[in-house]
């Protein structure tokens, strides 16, 4: 009863604070890695993507360039370094999970052109590796997706940081993602990690409660 009653205070401040929106959706932070303990490892097929989407901008709010090493996954959250391993030929090379995909039935990652060069994947198309996680994002597990509730994106810090302030002190998992878009920055403050899609729309339904409109994020 406290928090609601606190809370519904709250709404009386941070309604004003959302004045200064920024409508990007998508972050591009750097990531801050944490090392795991315990290696990961996933076997699966991977294959390759290129041409007509080199220069689109990727789930992780980055630039696609075909030509740096890195991988769409749906397995891994995004930010995710793996070694990937040819089984057939034993080449391996290191990536970035920058995006989601491939969603395409029985594959399991989607490499730049230059991974798929590197493990000699281009011409086949297709191959079975094994994905080894090097590095994940802190706040969860090295597998599946993560959910945030984004509750404000702002061009001017002051403005996120007043959100976070207000609503930091009732929830212990506010932070602040800074995001660019071409010339612009956006200042994002969300709430999270949730480990499954009910427990992050729990949260975004207490939120909206006091005149907030959250977003759930999948990472």
């Amino acid at each position: 009863m406290a928090i609601g009653i606190c809370l519904r205070t709250l709404s009386l401040i941070v309604v004003g604070s959302l004045v200064a929106g920024c409508s990007v959706q998508r972050s591009s932070q750097r990531p801050s890695w944490t090392v795991l303990t315990t290696g990961t490892s996933v076997t699966g097929i991977a294959s390759w993507y290129g041409p007509g989407f080199d220069g689109r901008r990727t789930s992780s709010g980055s630039i696609y360039n075909q030509e740096d090493l890195s991988a769409a996954s749906t397995l891994f959250p995004l930010s995710t370094q793996l070694v990937v391993t040819n089984l057939t030929n034993g080449r391996s090379v290191e990536v970035l999970v920058n995006d989601h995909g491939p969603y395409v039935d029985g594959r399991d990652l989607d490499l730049s052109h230059r991974a798929a060069l590197v493990l000699g994947i281009v011409k086949p198309g297709t191959a079975r590796v094994r994905m080894d996680v090097l590095r994940t994002p802190p706040g969860g597990p090295p597998l599946g997706p993560r959910y945030f509730v984004q509750v404000g994106s702002f061009a001017d810090p002051a403005n996120a940081r007043r959100l976070g302030e207000q609503l930091g002190r009732y929830y212990d998992d506010v932070r602040i993602v800074e995001a660019a878009f071409e010339t612009n920055r956006c200042y994002r403050v969300r709430m999270g990690v949730f480990m499954d899609r009910p427990s992050a729309e729990r949260r975004a339904l207490t939120v909206s409660g006091i005149g907030l409109r959250p977003v759930i994020i999948t990472e």
